[in-house]
């Protein structure tokens, strides 16, 4: 028998959850569908637990200024498997914490895969045997499923991990391996080498994070290598052969390498395989949902938001998609998300954040002479008796018209 509601939300992560609890403060009745751990990317295998990482691995660095301050510390060492294992519990923790969210919201959680049966109507399926579970039906569908990690098609490509692999590792191994330029490369990168992990990372452009700021990339460049970072540019992974925990990588370059384990950091894909989109007659072009701006799809009860869609692929934007949808459709506002100035954030060491327009981006829409650039690079307080580490940099454009 189909249960009804008024809205159905594939997914819980962090734009599917802020779109049920906000609809069913306004009234509405709300399921939404989840096969995994409540919480999405961000929650569970992204933001949260990285910045946990992050919080370790950046000890080490301080640490090592103690000496400066009167400090001396003995027989250090670093046991990756302990911080992994909190790491866990504290998702564990947050999954439990959103799931009561849920249920002091008035959302009914329904556990298991959801696929369409039709543009009405939803089949909840256990995904390891195929059983159907559950079947509902909805005058509104949000899908909100998020993305999931790209990995190449090269010789050997299943013995490298993901960034998803990497929160389930026991512990870290001496040496790692991995390919990629953006986000996610540059982050572990920073954090493995704080937890002492040897790292090389192949870039296959001449430059890391294409499309922030050039001079933010190039002083994390500097940072990342000044750091023990083996940065190799122009050069990708071609071939993967050996064990789990014992590989050579063969790269673009004809070079070989020993590594303990390989990371592929090279992007992510919406997560839509599975959903039986077919029989929804939801349009997809480059394997991405089209929304217009009120994240409506080409069918008009279901919407999409996240990072399954063609906007921009950010958890805060997914957050407040969600919220704006609801508010259009279950109360009283027309907003819509402002998607001009999103702020951007790193999680590197030395962090970067940014906001608005690069230099590179002002030069080419209103020219060179019509902006000024103010900036400012100095060595933080907590580094001044060190006098080692990253410098920081302060930077603003700003249109000589305003």
């Amino acid at each position: 028998m189909k249960r009804p509601f008024d809205l159905i939300v594939l997914g819980a992560g962090s734009g599917g959850l802020a779109a049920a609890k906000k609809a069913s403060s306004y009234g509405a009745s709300v399921a939404i569908v989840e096969g995994d751990l409540v919480g999405g990317t961000c929650v569970i295998r992204g933001c949260v637990p990285k910045k946990l990482l992050v919080c370790g691995s950046s000890l080490l660095e301080s640490i090592s200024y103690a000496p400066s301050y009167g400090f001396d510390f003995d027989n250090l060492s670093i046991k990756s498997e302990v911080l992994l294992s909190n790491v866990r519990k504290e998702v564990h923790r947050l999954n439990e914490l959103h799931e009561n969210f849920l249920k002091k919201a008035n959302v009914e959680l329904v556990k298991g895969w959801g696929e369409f049966k039709n543009s009405n109507s939803v089949v909840i399926k256990n995904r390891k045997n195929g059983e159907i579970l559950n079947e509902l039906e909805g005058e509104k569908i949000l899908i909100a499923v998020g993305g999931k990690p790209k990995i190449p098609s090269i010789p050997g490509a299943s013995l490298g991990w993901t960034s998803d692999d990497m929160f389930l590792l026991k512990s870290f191994p001496p040496k790692i391996t991995i390919v990629g330029a953006g986000y996610i490369a540059c982050e572990f990168a920073c954090i493995l080498q704080g937890l002492g992990v040897e790292v090389t990372q192949l870039v296959r452009g001449e430059r890391i994070l294409r499309g922030f700021d050039v001079e933010l990339s190039l002083a994390l460049t500097d940072a990342m290598k000044s750091n023990g970072i083996n940065l190799r540019f122009g050069e990708n992974v071609s071939l993967i052969k050996g064990t789990p925990g014992s590989l050579i990588i063969r790269t673009s370059k004809d070079k070989e390498l020993n590594s303990n384990g390989l990371l592929f950091a090279t992007g992510r894909e919406p997560y839509i395989n599975g959903l039986n989109l077919e029989q929804s007659g939801v349009e997809i072009i480059d394997n991405k949902i089209p929304v217009d701006f009120e994240s409506k799809t080409n069918m008009s009860n279901i919407f999409a938001i996240g990072d399954v869609t063609n906007k921009i692929n950010l958890t805060p934007v997914a957050i407040d998609e969600g919220r704006s949808f609801a508010d259009r459709n279950y109360g009283e506002s027309n907003r819509k998300v402002n998607y001009e100035l999103v702020p951007y954030a790193v999680f590197s060491q030395p962090e970067i954040a940014s906001v608005g327009m690069t230099e590179e981006k002002a030069e080419q829409l209103i020219g060179k002479n019509n902006f000024i650039v103010y900036r400012s690079s100095f060595r933080p307080l907590s580094k001044s008796i060190p006098k080692k580490g990253s410098k920081c940099i302060l930077k603003l454009i700003v249109d000589k018209d305003s």
